[in-house]
């Protein structure tokens, strides 16, 4: 057979490559990817690619809280459908994140259904139903009106916005976690109204410091809450980006029954659950690492929230078995903080600062790329108001001119001719509705001229000056926090370092050294405890320096650590506490500012402040006094044992006002509105049970109150701080005049009599807002910084001198 003809051989383009240099690239490649477009989020919104996608479709799709939720697979399959170049499991998994309340401290999308919680995951999408959150809506909020720039989708069919407008400092608020190639990210949540103060400081004073921002953003705020015990690494955190703090969970010791105690936890640290939590206490009770635990209940439901009950057997010290679960179980867990984020690209550690300066220089560029948008299209629609008011005043000419022209063509250049406007005018003109042509529509555009007239000329002011610019920007932060804002959850306790975490054999003892320690509380309402140096003279604390914020004291006691201290407050209630779990400083370093407030840690009611510690010894009595005149002493062995109990029997509308130890030879001093002061004997009034109401203390005119009780030694150097104002001023906006006086001025009187005058009111006076009798006297605003007091040795009946600044209370120095 005649040999066939061979084929042509087929085009081959076979390349020999290194095969290091190829994977060296690939992976390279992938790690570009994965760090740009899926873990880590930008620092100008705090949004990854994923979660900005959601939240733009959601918004594109016309989710917004006032209407009906969808199906989350519905959102997922436009996400994917549309922007997202991967699969439906990570897209549903991020909404998910974004609806859960313990995981963002401001969750951005509305969900029904079942989003899992911390031991448990979601349901499927099919079964869930979302929608945009309020706050959302903030994030982004004029996309319309060109305040970012739009990006291709994967495949160029459709634009995506490359970053959110965020009108809040996302990042910080709900933090962020992500695992890229070599690096990674996790940065706690804070609070949204504490972050919001701390940018518009930064904005006013761009040269503050950490420690200045600190002041309005003292650490992070957990979405699940419980207690932070050190601050030390979240100072390192916020310097460099890079730290680690300790958080604990918020347990109470309790009676559950006459025999028995239990602990009860009410708040886990941050990604802890409570199903976690009994896994771990059974896990060490069965290996013999814990001891003292009769049972564990979780009795969390959705109306109540997490309360999971530790049963305490007999015998145990419920203190000491707490201790153990903190270093046994997940009752105490640490968290890092690595805040990495993309700044124009390129991943950075940033700290406290940086953070705030990325979104702030971000949002000026958004306000600024708004103002002009809108600058711009206030000036196109104020060229056309005027075009129309030109044709509506000569309107008849208008008409014969359109009447004579052959085509649309022709009218539009004979109406630009004739009446001299532009190309746009004509046209809109030409377009001119016959119902426009009534007199009241000329009054309406004369109207919208002049609006869009002075629109335009503050718009041209705001883009000229940069202080308006930054106070636009202080002004719309300060509403979003209004709008979003809620009180902090986690209480924040300064314990100084704390000692790596060990999880050897528990040791046989585990309680805290029972110290002599002082407990101070401030005139702003924190409490701390102090140390007591053993070498200091008489066993006290060295001199802290003086001019620390909420330095004011308001009572301090001496007591030992484990010891137990009464809180008396506002409403009667006497109120059991041990200060072992309170922010421990050294003796040296006495700064109640860096205290836990005193109404988280005691968990008071929404009125009900202390107004007062007190030992919980034999004697002496303790004296109290009230709104209206009352004064009452009484043993603090009368609250026997009990955790909380009411210590007089208030009158409606009555609250105590001051309470102190009262030994033999003290006196009792009232000051009421009228300016007057009595001072009497605390002999005069015998100690009575708990029950009692009291006795009449100081007599109070009608319509007046009592703004002071306290009880002061005669034979020491007290004065007298009176601050006089007007009764219908607000709260905080007039300074008001003061004075101070030495007691030794007024002559002490009988009880139940109604005093000696303590301050002649000015023109516009006619009450005292704050009086103060003691040693030492020491005055602060509202945010706890030092006020200046007038010079002492006025005489007690003088005026008072004008004030620089409100002074919101008067306590004495830290001694």
């Amino acid at each position: 057979m005649p040999a066939q003809p061979s084929q042509p051989p087929v085009d081959e383009r076979i390349e020999d490559i290194d095969l290091s240099a190829e994977m060296q690239g690939s992976y390279l490649e992938y790690a570009y990817s994965v760090i740009y477009s899926r873990a880590l989020p930008d620092a100008r919104d705090g949004l990854k690619p994923v979660q900005r996608r959601i939240l733009f479709q959601m918004a594109d799709m016309g989710l917004r809280p006032d209407r009906g939720h969808v199906k989350s697979a519905r959102v997922v399959g436009e996400v994917m459908g549309k922007l997202h170049p991967h699969g439906d499991a990570p897209i549903y998994d991020a909404l998910v994140r974004l609806a859960q309340p313990f995981s963002l401290r401001v969750p951005l999308v509305d969900g029904h259904g079942n989003f899992g919680s911390l031991d448990d995951g979601p349901a499927a999408p099919r079964y869930t139903e979302a929608r945009l959150a309020p706050a959302a809506l903030a994030l982004t909020e004029n996309l319309d009106e060109d305040v970012v720039d739009f990006i291709p989708n994967y495949d160029g069919q459709f634009l995506q916005p490359e970053v959110l407008p965020a009108a809040f400092p996302n990042l910080l608020v709900n933090g962020a976690a992500g695992i890229a190639v070599g690096m990674a990210t996790n940065m706690a949540p804070h609070n949204l109204i504490e972050v919001v103060s701390a940018a518009v400081h930064l904005l006013e004073h761009p040269e503050a410091t950490v420690e200045e921002l600190m002041e309005f953003v003292p650490g992070p705020d957990l979405p699940s809450g419980g207690i932070i015990t050190s601050l030390d690494g979240i100072k390192d955190a916020y310097a460099t980006g890079r730290g680690v703090f300790r958080t604990r969970a918020k347990v109470s010791i309790e009676q559950l029954g006459p025999r028995r105690t239990g602990l009860i936890v009410t708040e886990l640290p941050y990604q802890v659950g409570p199903e976690r939590v009994i896994e771990k206490i059974k896990d060490a009770v069965g290996s013999k690492k814990l001891t003292g635990i009769s049972d564990v209940t979780d009795l969390t439901d959705r109306r109540n929230g997490l309360r999971l009950v530790i049963g305490i057997k007999t015998g145990f010290d419920a203190q000491a078995v707490l201790e153990q679960l903190y270093r046994l179980t997940p009752l105490e867990d640490s968290f890092g903080i690595n805040n990495v984020a993309l700044v124009e690209g390129q991943p950075q550690t940033l700290g406290l600062k940086e953070l705030l300066r990325v979104y702030l220089d971000h949002r000026l560029r958004v306000v600024t790329r708004r103002s002009e948008f809108r600058l711009a299209r206030r000036r196109d629609r104020l060229h056309l108001v005027e075009g129309l008011l030109i044709a509506i005043l000569d309107i008849d000419e208008v008409i014969q001119v359109i009447r004579a022209s052959d085509d649309g063509e022709q009218a539009r250049t004979r109406l630009q001719d004739v009446f001299d406007l532009s190309e746009k005018q004509a046209e809109y003109i030409l377009e001119l509705r016959l119902r426009r042509l009534t007199k009241f529509s000329r009054i309406e555009l004369e109207a919208e001229r002049d609006s869009l007239q002075a629109e335009i000329a503050a718009l041209i002011e705001l883009l000229g000056s940069e202080t308006l610019l930054r106070a636009q920007v202080a002004r719309e932060l300060e509403a979003a926090a209004d709008t979003f804002g809620t009180p902090r959850r986690t209480l924040l306790l300064n314990g100084g370092p704390v000692a790596p975490r060990s999880r050897a054999a528990a040791p046989a003892d585990l309680q805290i050294a029972d110290a002599p320690c002082r407990v101070f509380l401030s005139a702003t309402g924190r409490m701390v405890r102090a140390d007591l140096a053993a070498d200091a003279p008489g066993g006290g604390i060295v001199p802290p320096a003086r001019r620390a914020k909420h330095d004011a004291i308001r009572s301090a006691v001496d007591t030992t650590t484990r010891g137990e201290l009464g809180a008396v407050t506002t409403a009667g209630r006497l109120i059991r506490f041990s200060p072992v779990d309170l922010p421990s400083v050294p003796g040296n370093s006495v700064q109640p500012a860096a205290g836990a407030r005193v109404d988280q840690y005691l968990g008071l009611g929404k009125d009900e402040h202390v107004v007062a510690l007190v030992p919980l010894t034999e004697n002496p009595p303790v004296a109290l006094g009230t709104l209206q005149g009352v004064v009452k002493r009484f043993a603090p062995s009368e609250i026997a044992n009990k955790h909380d109990i009411e210590v007089i029997a208030l009158k409606p509308g009555d609250r105590v006002v001051g309470a102190a130890l009262a030994p033999e030879g003290t006196e009792l001093v009232f000051v009421t509105s009228d300016a007057q002061l009595l001072r009497f004997e605390a002999d005069s009034v015998r100690p009575q049970g708990r029950a009692a109401g009291g006795m009449a203390g100081v007599r109070v005119a009608a319509g007046e109150r009592v703004v002071f009780f306290g009880v002061i030694d005669p034979a020491a150097d007290v004065s007298v701080v009176t601050i006089a104002g007007s009764s219908q001023a607000l709260l905080g906006a007039d300074a008001g005049s003061g004075k101070v006086s030495a007691l030794s001025e007024f002559p002490p009187k009988g009880r139940a009599t109604g005093g000696v005058r303590a301050q002649r009111f000015l023109k516009g006076e006619d009450t005292l807002t704050l009086a103060w009798v003691g040693a030492e006297p020491r005055a602060v605003g509202a945010d706890g910084s030092v006020r200046q007091l007038p010079e002492a040795g006025a005489k007690r009946d003088a005026s008072g001198q004008p004030l620089d600044g409100v002074i919101a209370a008067v306590g004495t120095a830290v001694r």
